[in-house]
């Protein structure tokens, strides 16, 4: 099993009401995947309703391998469903906890491997 996690910080230049249109249609779009691409496990998109805090949107996920994972990353729907974020997203972090053994993550584009747990 795979958890992929995808957390996304929005532009600060977004009103409010921007922020929230986007956060919400990103969500109701990836919610919807499972039904166009079956091998999804889980998935949910939390919205963060702290301005406080850094990032705006949690993407928490699950498949069973990570050729899985790297099939969804390029299929049609979710690509649509990403591009939703492509004009308004500012920062982004991804990791990736394979049966709680080994993790894996990217942070600006450089990716990274470690044995051990969170």
């Amino acid at each position: 099993m795979v958890k992929h996690i995808v957390l996304f910080k929005l532009k600060e230049t977004l009103s409010q009401e921007e922020k929230l249109k986007v956060m919400n249609d990103f969500k109701a779009a990836i919610e919807a995947l499972p039904v166009k691409i079956g091998f999804i496990r889980h998935i949910f998109v939390g919205l963060n309703t702290n301005s406080a805090e850094k990032w705006d949107i949690c993407l928490d996920s699950e498949f069973d391998t990570l050729a899985d994972v790297n099939a969804y990353a390029v299929h049609p729907d979710h690509v649509a469903a990403a591009g939703l974020l492509k004009e308004v997203k500012a920062d982004r972090v991804l990791v990736w906890i394979m049966n709680s053994k080994k993790i894996a993550y990217e942070k600006d584009n450089q990716s990274l491997e470690r044995d051990g747990r969170i």
